[in-house]
């Protein structure tokens, strides 16, 4: 062999080993790109793709192959062109947020920097993006219920001051002003404790603090005592309470299915129809007990029914408020309900009255599993 002919095959050797390496290298690159929770896309000095991981594509949505194409060809934003130049420039963005539409709407934080060679020459642009949907969310949940809280103490608190100042200005000389101005205060004062027991309770439940005493629990003579406890209540209305419930056994906290069964019957009573019905039933349905209270007053609107257990939101808001409540005891119901492996749901028709169903598990599957 000539040492032409050996010299040729030893560089085509050499070529071969260098691309093999060049490859094994991009595959541990793409490996560790596409074990990152943030999406990251390599651009190349032209703003084609030359990488993108896995959480990229699932963020954009994305489910073909990018390679070689330009970004704008993949991300559908504005404002994307000017964002790479101001990158070359300064060779860096920080903490740009933009959102994107698709199958839900999207908010993400980009940060992208310039890529350089030795001699300070531009060879790309590595852009990484995080998804900031869930922390907006929180967010946004935060301040709706900071706000809700503060509207719900203000109102009270405006009033215990209000009787209290005109009580210390003379008015308690009139003895018959005395005794109404107080006994608004004291159902004020009723208001806000009722407000903050709720507000601690729904903060154990969400945070897991609250522990569930499960035990046999046989559901028409809880509900009985229940009745007997809202009887002046319902009498105020002249609505009619009945108790249908058959014999049935649940494995659950009792205090808390008491408070479930309160703030559903409490509810019929004071949003159904004056001299209606309230009618509590039940029935076993694959080892969980489907129980429903259900009353003939006005209904639910169809827009208002997904949003009745959040956290203080009112289908009517004059008539909710006029008719007392906190706004947390639907949300109280559905934590309790779900601490339990069960599931909550409303049923209703504008002028059919509305029903409201919960589950929670039977003693006999608590006692099979």
């Amino acid at each position: 062999m000539g040492a032409r002919e050996k010299s040729r095959r030893e560089l085509e050797s050499l070529r071969v080993q260098l691309e093999q390496q060049q490859r094994a290298s991009q595959d541990q690159q793409q490996t560790v790109f596409n074990s990152m929770i943030e999406g990251v896309l390599l651009l190349d000095e032209q703003g084609r793709v030359q990488l993108a991981n896995h959480a990229f594509h699932r963020l954009f949505e994305v489910a073909s192959d990018v390679r070689g194409k330009m970004l704008l060809e993949i991300v559908r934003h504005h404002e994307l062109p000017e964002l790479l130049k101001q990158t070359a420039a300064e060779q860096q963005l920080v903490d740009y947020e933009f959102k994107i539409a698709g199958h839900a709407e999207r908010c993400l934080q980009m940060n992208a920097a310039a890529l350089t060679d030795g001699n300070g020459e531009r060879r790309g642009t590595i852009l990484v993006f995080h998804d900031l949907t869930r922390l907006k969310q929180l967010e946004r949940t935060r301040e709706e219920f900071v706000a809700n809280v503060s509207h719900e103490l203000r109102t009270p608190l405006s009033l215990i001051r209000g009787y209290t100042e005109t009580l210390l200005d003379g008015a308690k000389e009139n003895a018959e002003l005395t005794a109404k101005f107080l006994k608004t205060i004291q159902r004020n004062a009723e208001r806000l404790q009722l407000l903050i027991e709720d507000l601690l309770t729904i903060s154990e439940l969400e945070s897991g603090r609250l522990k569930m005493n499960l035990q046999p629990v046989t559901l028409r003579p809880l509900v009985e005592r229940i009745l007997e406890d809202l009887k002046a209540q319902a009498h105020a209305r002249s609505v009619t309470l009945r108790n249908e419930l058959p014999e049935l056994t649940a494995h659950a906290d009792a205090d808390r299915l008491q408070q479930v069964f309160g703030n559903l019957i409490g509810n019929a009573i004071r949003y159904g129809r004056t001299e209606g019905t309230v009618v509590i039933s039940g029935t076993s349905i694959d080892g969980m007990m489907e129980l429903c209270v259900r009353d003939d007053g006005p209904g639910i609107p169809a827009a208002a029914q997904d949003r009745v257990f959040e956290r203080f939101f009112r289908a009517d808001k004059a008539r909710s408020r006029e008719q007392g409540g906190t706004g947390l005891g639907l949300s109280i119901v559905k934590h309790i309900v779900q601490s339990h492996g069960g599931k909550v749901w409303v049923k209703s028709e504008l002028g059919k009255g509305a029903a409201f169903y919960f589950t929670v598990p039977s003693e006999v599957s608590a006692a099979s599993s």
